[in-house]
């Protein structure tokens, strides 16, 4: 099978640190990514879980008390729902018209 080269980018030191990891382990950067290459293909996964960090709940009363404050620091806490959906309406044509 053809071989084919590929680039990529990583800080200086974590190559550093891999390249001597893979020395240990008996073998080079090069084959270390060609089996990880390999076990992606084979498994049509990464072969290790990735995770976000931990988002903090939304505290869903507070955020409300919030906005209902911000209201009526604008003078706006008594809109009516034809209103509300008036405001709606023109923050999303105004989102549009910027993309």
């Amino acid at each position: 099978m053809a071989q084919v080269s590929m680039t990529v980018r990583m800080d200086s030191q974590l190559k550093q640190t891999f390249d001597k990891l893979c020395s240990e382990f008996g073998m080079s950067a090069n084959t270390a990514m060609n089996i990880f290459a390999n076990a992606v293909v084979m498994t049509r996964s990464i072969p290790f879980e990735i995770k976000a960090p931990k988002e903090e709940p939304i505290d869903g009363l507070a955020a409300f008390y919030a906005l209902r404050d911000e209201a009526r620091k604008n003078e706006i806490q008594d809109m009516t729902l034809e209103e509300i959906n008036q405001e709606i309406s023109k923050a999303r044509a105004e989102r549009k018209k910027k993309q």
